[in-house]
């Protein structure tokens, strides 16, 4: 069975080049929290201070927080990309992280032979590959531009592509970032299905976010960040009633209540 916890983590970026004594005294001189020292004394900004949550097969938390407040860099620790500087991560099942567009692509191999390769990686024998193939290229709709090198790509193309392969198989721990949200109207009201399929069969779900409504909807749990700390965890209205300015919460409640009276569809 699934599960994800985190303890105590925290995720410090030196700045390297910080060694000048004026600078440095005045990056640590600032009234911030997120400036600090390490073992060698090189200034370093905290990006997650002391970070620590249990989710169980069943749950969907959900990230809040302004720009900067540490929720991407949470996925990104969670996900591998970032060693914690500290704490410790204790993980089961099979994690598919959609974090970056271009995460895992090697932008001078064609879209085709990304798609292979990412394959090759999961160790998915010849035949899964080619299933693998053929899925991505059916619903990315990139028809000859899968035989370019990505670089060639536009941004939204590499959108199609990363997220066609990204959500080719079902995960265990599904983390996302809220660029999946984003994309051309036309494919996202196509990609919109496969993203909840997915949140649906996820056995844990972790979604950084702004739209509340989104929010909301997937999660029953959510965690606010701010300056990489934890300033508040529980239920979802719980949480956005005391982020949210109070015009904002109060439109998105008469939008809950709105779609709550409307009779099942048929």
């Amino acid at each position: 069975m699934a599960h994800l916890t985190a303890f105590n983590i925290s995720v410090d970026f030196p700045l390297y080049h910080s060694d000048n004594r004026s600078l440095k005294k005045t990056i640590l001189g600032k009234a911030s929290s997120r400036f600090a020292q390490d073992h060698k004394n090189r200034p370093v900004v905290q990006a997650l201070q002391s970070i620590s949550f249990s989710l169980k097969s069943g749950d969907r938390l959900g990230l809040v927080g302004s720009n900067g407040s540490g929720k991407t860099t949470l996925l990104r620790a969670l996900s591998g990309i970032y060693q914690p500087t500290i704490g410790s991560l204790s993980m089961e099942g099979r994690l598919v992280s959609l974090l970056d567009p271009g995460q895992g692509m090697n932008m001078d191999l064609t879209g085709r032979e990304n798609i292979r390769l990412r394959g090759y990686f999961l160790g998915l024998p010849r035949a899964e590959i080619d299933h693998l193939e053929a899925d991505v290229e059916d619903f990315s709709d990139l028809a000859q531009f899968l035989d370019l090198p990505v670089r060639n790509y536009s941004s939204g193309m590499v959108v199609r592509l990363a997220f066609a392969m990204a959500t080719a198989f079902p995960p265990e721990l599904l983390l996302m970032d809220e660029w999946i949200l984003a994309g051309d109207a036309a494919f996202m009201e196509k990609a919109k299905l496969r993203v909840e399929s997915m949140v649906r069969h996820a056995d844990i779900l972790i979604l950084a976010s702004h739209s509340a409504t989104t929010l909301t909807e997937w999660c029953n749990r959510l965690i606010w960040l701010e300056g990489g700390q934890i300033k508040a965890d529980g239920k979802p209205m719980d949480v956005l009633g005391s982020y949210l300015p109070e015009h904002q919460f109060q439109e998105l409640v008469v939008g809950i209540n709105a779609v709550s009276s409307l009779p099942p569809s048929m």
